[in-house]
């Protein structure tokens, strides 16, 4: 090989670096950006929860800290009861998902029966529907069981969770079968296969599923609206419009320190468990 064609591999090898690099760049400032952009409001929440309505859009080093903003917002809305229903409705709708979605995806992914691929297919089309379109025929069909303006009638819509369905069937799948044999010369049965193998080495899907479930329901704002009319059922995100309302007069330092209050459990859920989340759905789309 002639030096001039070196010299033309060398010369190609460094602009397909420097692309690279490029290419590297741009996406790390891109990640950036948008990091920047999503924790702008966090920001400013957190400055007008801590100071004083007086500084609330005035960004002063020197100005003075203060909580009672948080003393504010705690006497002027009940929200310690709206937070204990949020918890109550989180707990309540992903158990049920989690019982529900684990019996549907292990059948649709071990169990044979007529109809198996059709039933998964309507399944899917619930993905492609948002709750928005259901919510007359939720509404008329809460109304008729009697359970309006109650927890239940806030979750019960969401029980047969179709995502849930869909990403534990997906996990099922890639269980060797040689386990579900192994299973039943111990003597276990359908339900102790499920259990005992395919549960816990879904284990890191669960603990996904769940942060996407928690966080959804603790920020579902349009149906609990529509369904729940008073204070001893109302979700933190209802209870935090009413408080918000122009009727109660616009304080951002204390509609701050009041959504700070309110968002904070989902912050620090997600803080503990990030790192568990990411790689749930890594080895979720891996697999």
């Amino acid at each position: 090989m002639t030096s001039a064609a070196l010299a033309q591999g060398s010369a190609a090898a460094r602009i397909v670096d420097a692309g690279t690099r490029l290419d590297h760049l741009l996406v790390t400032a891109g990640a950036w950006l948008l990091a920047v952009l999503w924790i702008l409001p966090l920001l400013f929440a957190l400055w007008a929860a801590f100071h004083p309505p007086l500084y609330a859009a005035r960004f002063d080093l020197t100005a003075p800290l203060t909580l009672d903003n948080f003393t504010r917002a705690m006497a002027a809305a009940p929200f310690a009861r709206y937070m204990l229903n949020t918890l109550m409705l989180v707990t309540m709708t992903l158990a049920g998902q989690l019982v529900i979605s684990t019996l549907a995806a292990f059948a649709f992914a071990r169990l044979e029966f007529w109809g198996r691929d059709l039933l998964f297919f309507l399944v899917l089309v619930q993905l492609m529907i948002t709750p928005d379109v259901l919510l007359v025929e939720n509404y008329r069909i809460v109304s008729s069981l009697g359970i309006l303006d109650t927890i239940l009638a806030i979750g019960l819509p969401y029980m047969a969770s179709a995502f849930g369905i869909f990403l534990l069937r997906q996990t099922f799948k890639t269980v060797p079968k040689e386990l579900d044999d192994a299973a039943r010369i111990e003597g276990c049965t359908t339900l102790g296969i499920l259990l005992r193998v395919y549960v816990p080495l879904a284990r890191p899907i669960y603990v996904a599923f769940g942060l996407v479930s928690v966080s959804f329901h603790w920020n579902n704002f349009l149906w609990p609206l529509i369904v729940t009319s008073s204070v001893e059922t109302r979700p933190v995100t209802v209870g935090l419009q009413v408080f918000a309302s122009v009727d109660q007069g616009i304080d951002w330092s204390v509609i701050s320190a009041a959504t700070l209050f309110t968002s904070a459990p989902l912050l620090i859920a997600f803080l503990l468990f990030q790192r568990q989340f990411v790689q749930s759905f890594m080895r979720a789309g891996i697999k």
